[in-house]
């Protein structure tokens, strides 16, 4: 999946579950320890940042394959 894409589905999935970008945020970081702020999480939306560790959080707290 390219970043467009990715961004797609997550934005999709955020709006089919009710849920904000900043409720996502503070969900990677419960679940990593890592801080995620706005500004880095576009960066992974764009592709910019490709963290493994962040990407696979936002795919298992969206449960996206």
């Amino acid at each position: 999946m390219d970043a467009a894409d990715f961004k797609k589905t997550v934005k999709k999935k955020l709006i089919d579950l009710d849920r904000t970008q900043e409720w996502l945020q503070s969900e990677i970081t419960k679940r990593t320890g890592l801080y995620i702020d706005s500004s880095y999480f576009s960066k992974i939306m764009r592709g910019e940042n490709k963290s493994p560790k962040i990407v696979t959080a936002i795919k298992e707290i969206l449960e996206l394959e």
